[in-house]
């Protein structure tokens, strides 16, 4: 008896288990539409966990991007037509032409009883026709509309494509201020959406193409990409919740090193977040950079080196392109903890600190196979991910091989750099990867 109670306990948790598997949401299947890409033309992709149902095939880089369709800019404009019904006080004009009748009916009774029976209908009229303009007034206040704050305008900037060219865009729902025009499929596609990009609570989209969180450690230096002529560490900042065993962390600041040199980029701390202000804090070789306000300002080093170097404002403040000519480029803008976001996440930010952070697009010209760190290791000849593929918060471990002692420091364990190119193999452009999904859908996995 006690064998066969046994078995029916364990026959019902494997149905539980069954039914919990099969409820999960499967991600779209979406394909590239474009045939001038045929590496990547009618592909199959999978969208990534961050949006099962809603994303597009990015034809460049052959990866599926989240995307939102743009708020209707047209909503203004229902409201002139509306005016336009103003029209209705018209007919109350038309209804004056019965009143000609009454005078007549006045002037043809001579006997005084007559006349007094002819006041009577012109009151009436001239009672009929007041109560006629106040409902006129409801129809002013329909048209006026409160104004909402609408998302950021970006249109594609490359002549190339003349179609899209100039065309203006809204920013998607899902990033409102920061977006930019893929000009291929014309359409705004949010920048921490691509591979190489690390934002938010740090989440890392590596060169295969697969999403992944690190959550490091607050006040702890990691080393993200390590290279024989590039090493980039990032000082983490964060805020313990006390529900949980772990920090909320966000990338306060970066340290590059190449060649002989180095650069510093960071978000200065403060309390109550102006986008009017600029909060980005530069140094090169040890020395604070001024960089003029206002977009498309560049600042370049005054002696001539080996290396181009330039940084370029990419709004009036707190976002700016770095680039080293042949080696990398950075797009980076200081963002703030907004009170939604704190809520939301049950960060518990408060008016203390905003807690100022950097959101990171990476661009590699040179690595090598052999490249290292959080990011970089996505980007290596022979990496294959140990990320858990499926679930929606895919977390990467291993602080102990990442940890640095110092913001310049290159002592993590998976140390590559020595200051010196290494040609012996040079990694190819994203764009160049075949993607598809493996797993049900469930993530998709992109190989060179």
């Amino acid at each position: 008896m006690a064998q066969a109670t046994t078995s029916f306990y364990a026959f019902s948790i494997l149905l539980l288990m069954v039914a919990m598997a099969e409820g999960a949401p499967k991600a779209k299947l979406v394909k590239c539409k474009d045939k001038k890409f045929s590496d990547c033309y009618q592909q199959p992709l999978f969208c990534p966990a961050d949006c099962l149902r809603t994303c597009v095939v990015d034809c460049v880089s052959c990866q599926p991007v989240c995307i939102a369709p743009p708020p209707p800019p047209p909503s203004p404009p229902p409201p002139p037509p509306k005016q336009k019904k103003r029209s209705p006080p018209p007919p109350p004009r038309s209804s004056p032409p019965p009143s000609p009748p009454p005078p007549t009916i006045v002037a043809t009774p001579p006997p005084p009883p007559t006349i007094f029976a002819s006041p009577p209908p012109p009151t009436p009229v001239a009672n009929s026709t007041p109560p006629l303009p106040p409902p006129s007034p409801p129809l002013s206040p329909p048209p006026t509309s409160p104004s909402s704050t609408s998302p950021k305008k970006v249109y594609c900037s490359n002549k190339a494509y003349s179609d899209c060219y100039r065309m203006e865009h809204y920013c998607p729902s899902a990033c409102p201020e920061q977006c930019e025009v893929d000009c291929v499929t014309c359409s705004p596609v949010c920048n921490c959406n691509k591979p190489g990009t690390v934002c938010q609570d740090p989440r890392f989209i590596g060169g295969d193409g697969i999403t992944f969180y690190f959550h490091g450690k607050k006040g702890h230096d990691f080393c993200i990409v390590s290279d024989s002529n590039l090493h980039i560490n990032a000082h983490f900042i964060g805020k313990r919740n006390q529900n949980m065993k772990r920090d909320f962390t966000w990338v306060q600041s970066i340290g590059i090193l190449f060649d002989n040199h180095q650069l510093f980029l960071g978000a200065k701390k403060t309390a109550t977040w102006n986008d009017a202000i600029d909060h980005l804090d530069l140094a090169f070789d040890g020395e604070s950079i001024s960089l003029p306000d206002g977009d498309g300002a560049t600042w370049t080093p005054a002696l001539t080196l080996a290396s181009v170097v330039s940084i370029t404002r990419s709004h009036d403040t707190n976002a700016v392109v770095i680039e080293v000519e042949g080696n990398f480029q950075i797009r980076a803008t200081v963002v703030p903890i907004s009170e939604k976001d704190s809520i939301i996440h049950n960060y518990g930010i408060t008016e203390e600190d905003c807690f100022a952070h950097l959101d990171l697009g990476f661009k590699f010209y040179t690595l090598s196979g052999d490249v290292n760190g959080v990011l970089g290791q996505t980007y290596a000849g022979n990496y294959v991910s140990r990320v858990k593929m499926g679930i929606n918060m895919p977390v990467l471990g291993g602080e102990r091989e990442f940890s640095s002692t110092s913001l310049f420091s290159t002592d993590c364990a998976v140390a590559r750099f020595n200051g010196s190119s290494s040609a012996s193999s040079k990694i190819p452009e994203v764009a160049d990867m075949n993607c598809a999904s493996r797993i049900d859908g469930s993530g998709v996995i992109c190989k060179r």
